[in-house]
């Protein structure tokens, strides 16, 4: 008889433990809407990505992301989580610059890339820049920023607010720098 009554109350006990369970979960409708979203969740998922721009079958560009996701709402862009690497290159195939970041997105709709986060350009001359957020505008073929940079050249490191270059990073103007810097003097060159 006490095995039998053991055997009717057990089940019971289970459905009690997971109403009491199910019952003590507090759940915020906002962040269960926002994990199921689907703007959060990416059409495309690629791992160890490698892409190739060419223009006039001439090599512009290359780059390579350990991870890239693709969403499509509310507008299409892709997500570069894990860090990206670009490589542009010259007319001769050659690579003149180079941009890494820990974090990427591209925005289809505007052909702008932002680069966040431990950003670094170098150039084919050995100068750098550092930032913690650039834009490269593909159309305008731009880089640019408002945050704080810093470039190191061969003898002599610049600072300011804001940046524009070519996307080479061969010209480039420091919008507010700040500082000391080296100005030479064409006054004193002049033997007039």
């Amino acid at each position: 008889m006490v095995l039998k009554a053991a055997r009717i109350l057990f089940p019971y006990s289970l459905v009690s433990l997971f109403l009491i369970a199910l019952l003590s979960c507090e759940n915020d409708i906002e962040k269960v809407r926002l994990f199921i979203s689907p703007e959060k969740t990416p059409v495309e998922t690629a791992k160890d990505v490698e892409l190739l721009y060419s223009d006039s079958a001439r090599l512009k560009m290359k780059m390579t992301a350990p991870e890239m996701n693709r969403y499509e709402s509310p507008k299409e862009y892709i997500e570069m989580p894990r860090g990206v690497v670009l490589l542009f290159y010259d007319d001769s195939g050659q690579v003149n610059s180079q941009l890494t970041a820990n974090y990427a997105l591209r925005h289809q709709d505007n052909g702008k890339m932002e680069a966040k986060n431990n950003v670094i350009v170098v150039n084919n001359k050995g100068e750098r820049l550092d930032t913690e957020h650039l834009i490269w505008d593909e159309e305008k073929q731009k880089l640019y920023t408002k945050s704080k940079v810093t470039i190191t050249t061969a003898d002599e490191v610049l600072k300011g607010d804001g940046l524009e270059s070519n996307r080479d990073f061969t010209e480039y103007r420091i919008l507010k720098p700040s500082g000391s810097m080296m100005v030479e003097d064409s006054t004193l060159h002049n033997n007039d």
